[in-house]
């Protein structure tokens, strides 16, 4: 399989974790992002917010250029950050603000 045909799991992490990337790829991606009891959009304001509030920066820049793929727009991404401040922790937001700016910045 080419590099271009690999899904991101495959590309970052490859033969290393094989069954990982099975569960990524097949469980994650092909099933749950898959069911309809709720939209992709809402999948992804849902996962973004997690992803701001546990700090799991590494995982965030793919996940906010997919919610914005799925319909969320650079206001609501920026009002979720902001919101999640008082929640979250103010770091946690400001990190993911600037986070947002990069991936805003390349769209």
């Amino acid at each position: 399989m080419s590099e271009a045909q690999q899904t991101p799991a495959q590309k970052m992490i490859g033969d290393f974790a094989p069954k990982f990337v099975s569960l990524t790829d097949d469980v994650l991606f092909g099933d749950v992002w898959e069911r309809e009891e709720l939209s992709k959009r809402d999948r992804s304001l849902i996962t973004v917010a997690s992803l701001v509030t546990g700090a799991s920066l590494e995982q965030l820049p793919g996940h906010m250029q997919r919610a914005l793929e799925n319909g969320v727009t650079e206001t609501e991404l920026k009002e979720l950050i902001t919101h999640l401040a008082f929640y979250a922790g103010w770091p946690k937001a400001r990190s993911a603000m600037t986070v947002a700016k990069q991936i805003l910045a390349e769209n």
